[in-house]
């Protein structure tokens, strides 16, 4: 469908892959990598308006994002619900899309299937087009989406065991220092609390054995008492595992997220603590809920508008949730702002948004923004300018691109445990449960 009378047809797209500095952040897959692809995707309007969006940078994403790129052009920016169906036609038989099921090492959301990085792909699109559309009309996304109904967004402080810098010195050197014990996780989150003002804080674990991670939730319960803490070991634990750390920090936690992998044994560490669980794993679809839900597996489910397909697929999952009494809050991977201010005006909709927001953004000390977006008092501040009303600095998007022209492929694709062979040439990445 075009929209030639309103200037709103797309003539054009430009997608732009980049490498971005990310920390040595530790889990239990392995350890970022000094730099993490990204793409950006820019829309241009007949009328001249130009539109954001941002995902996943991974060759398989990429292999998606040209085909459906090509096929945009010529179509409205208001044909929302035809994307779907356009990039089933013209994504379904790509190689990226054909291939075997696999873990997503680099979303550490459970199987890797070719609906799923489709839906990656068009989440970027969608809000690329989105933007366009707020830009050309002189309306906010959130608008567009039906209206905001906060004027501010909580964030939770995300917290990570890590290590000091990359093994051999590698990527960019930060202040941070090394977080590997409890005492280091304190005072990551002290820094957080002190520079943005987080009042919630969740630790990335299944790093170290159980014992280590919940004496290091203690910590933060002391230092921070009364204040919403959360525990993510990305499946790593077992049944078992995961109901004796649920008995430890029963009243410590506001949520125990993913302790276990899979709808049947979360399903079964469910039935046997009170303490509510949440996921990023085994509910990333909608055909994924019927059976998490019915069996009360989740209590709150942690949704990513990049893999649940944008921001208006974002609102469905928040409207189902609501009618089976699931909490609902939202999952960070490493992003950039254009990603933050795509979560921010969706989040700024949801009429039960029931914890604060994951973000890894503090961590990435690169952008493509003219202007980073800046946490106040732990959260961000709605605003009304039109589209995502933020704007791209090309001579910071030309750098990040020419870093993921020269590199010679080993950064091109998340490799957790390929970083974490650099320390120790034996690692491999663990078959969960791990314990």
């Amino acid at each position: 469908m075009t929209d030639s009378k309103h200037g709103l047809t797309i003539t054009e797209v430009r997608l732009t892959p980049i490498l971005v500095a990310d920390p040595p952040l530790l889990n239990t897959q392995g350890v970022h990598q000094p730099y993490t692809p990204r793409l950006i995707i820019e829309l241009i309007t007949e009328g001249g308006a130009t539109g954001l969006g941002e995902t996943y940078g991974d060759t398989k994403y990429l292999d998606l994002a040209r085909p459906l790129a090509a096929a945009l052009i010529g179509r409205s920016v208001t044909d929302l619900n035809g994307l779907p169906a356009l990039a089933a036609e013209v994504c379904g038989d790509s190689p990226a899309a054909t291939g075997a099921d696999a873990v997503d090492v680099g979303g550490l959301r459970g199987v890797q299937t070719a609906d799923k990085l489709r839906l990656s792909v068009l989440s970027g699109f969608e809000v690329a087009c989105l933007d366009a559309w707020g830009r050309a009309t002189g309306l906010p996304v959130h608008a567009l989406l039906g209206g905001k109904v906060r004027d501010r967004v909580e964030y939770s402080a995300y917290l990570f065991y890590r290590w000091a810098e990359h093994p051999g010195g590698r990527g960019e050197r930060d202040d941070w220092g090394a977080a590997l014990d409890p005492a280091g996780v304190v005072a990551q989150a002290r820094r957080f609390a002190d520079t943005y003002g987080f009042t919630s804080f969740k630790l990335k674990g299944g790093v170290f054995e159980p014992a280590q991670e919940v004496a290091a939730v203690k910590a933060l319960a002391a230092a921070f008492p009364g204040q919403p803490l959360r525990l993510d070991p990305n499946g790593a634990w077992t049944v078992a595992t995961s109901l004796t750390v649920a008995d430890q920090l029963r009243g410590v936690l506001e949520y125990l997220e993913d302790p276990a992998s899979g709808t049947d044994r979360m399903a079964e560490v469910a039935a046997a603590t009170p303490l509510p669980l949440a996921t990023n794993m085994c509910v990333t679809t909608f055909d994924e809920i019927a059976g998490a839900f019915t069996r009360g597996a989740v209590q709150v489910v942690l949704c990513d508008h990049h893999y649940w397909g944008g921001l208006r697929n974002t609102r469905e999952l928040a409207a189902v949730c609501r009618t089976f009494g699931v909490g609902l809050s939202m999952h960070s991977n490493t992003h950039l702002g254009i990603s933050l201010a795509a979560m921010t005006q969706v989040a700024a909709t949801v009429p039960h948004l029931d914890h604060a927001c994951d973000s890894h953004y503090p961590w990435q000390t690169e952008d493509v923004l003219t202007e980073r977006l800046t946490f106040r008092d732990g959260g961000l501040d709605v605003g009304d300018a039109p589209g995502l009303g933020v704007e791209l600095d090309h001579e910071r998007l030309a750098t990040l691109h020419r870093r993921w022209l020269a590199d010679d492929g080993s950064h091109r694709d998340r490799d957790d445990a390929a970083a974490m062979r650099l320390a120790d040439p034996h690692w491999t990445a663990p078959t969960v449960p791990r314990w």
